[in-house]
């Protein structure tokens, strides 16, 4: 499939798959919808409603270009915070791609070599890539998750219902709903009927929040939802 670097609109970029119109990010900004998808409403929501948990482990749906590793990466720092991080990822990026990635750049943060550590690390094993960050890549598909209650945090960046349905079902959010812990929490991009209507049927709560730059809606899944002061 052909594969080329764009820029999104707040300088940031990434990979556009022509075939399908699909890119890895928003064209509205990939770092924009980084932090506000992923970091606000997941992990920094998480942590003010669970600070006692330590570490927090998140598993991502769609490890692709390390952006939404290397921002929670960066917040770890931030916080003081202790993150094991999977990133599940059936098709890696190439070197070439990953250097055109401008991550860095774009946050204004010394971390270029942080970053290329996230690729660099071998598949299958567990790497202390910062005193605060842990990282696991997992080279396989996402119907092969079989993770039990392991994880407090899930950012679901699957590519979109419209040109990989099937990563949008029942089947992969009972795998998702499986993996988490009591409490555990899934944020995603996406806030389509049909997407919802898929995480209730498995069990979520579920809460639509608003969207990214470009989006309206966004979603939040809650498993065996108990107690939180902000909902």
């Amino acid at each position: 499939m052909q594969r080329e670097i764009i820029t999104t609109a707040d300088g940031s970029k990434t990979i556009h798959l022509v075939e399908w119109n699909e890119h890895y990010h928003s064209i509205h900004g990939a770092i924009q919808e980084a932090n506000h998808v992923f970091i606000k409403h997941g992990l920094l929501f998480f942590k003010e409603s669970f600070p006692e948990t330590k570490p927090i482990n998140i598993l991502e749906i769609g490890f692709g270009t390390g952006l939404n590793a290397f921002i929670t990466l960066l917040e770890a720092k931030k916080l003081n915070l202790e993150i094991d991080y999977i990133g599940v990822e059936a098709f890696p990026i190439s070197s070439e791609e990953l250097e055109t990635m401008n991550y860095s750049e774009q946050l204004e943060v010394d971390g270029t070599d942080a970053f290329k550590k996230l690729h660099q690390v071998t598949w299958e094993e567990k790497h202390q890539i910062t005193p605060y960050f842990q990282l696991t890549k997992q080279k396989k598909t996402f119907f092969d998750i079989e993770d039990r209650g392991q994880f407090d945090l899930i950012y679901f960046d699957a590519f979109g219902a419209r040109v990989q349905p099937e990563l949008w079902t029942e089947t992969i959010f009972q795998k998702m709903y499986d993996a988490l812990k009591t409490n555990g929490m899934l944020v995603t991009y996406s806030a389509k009927g049909s997407v919802r209507r898929a995480m209730l049927a498995t069990g979520f709560q579920v809460e639509k929040l608003p969207g990214p730059p470009g989006k309206r809606e966004m979603l939040r899944a809650i498993k065996n939802f108990q107690h939180s002061k902000n909902l």
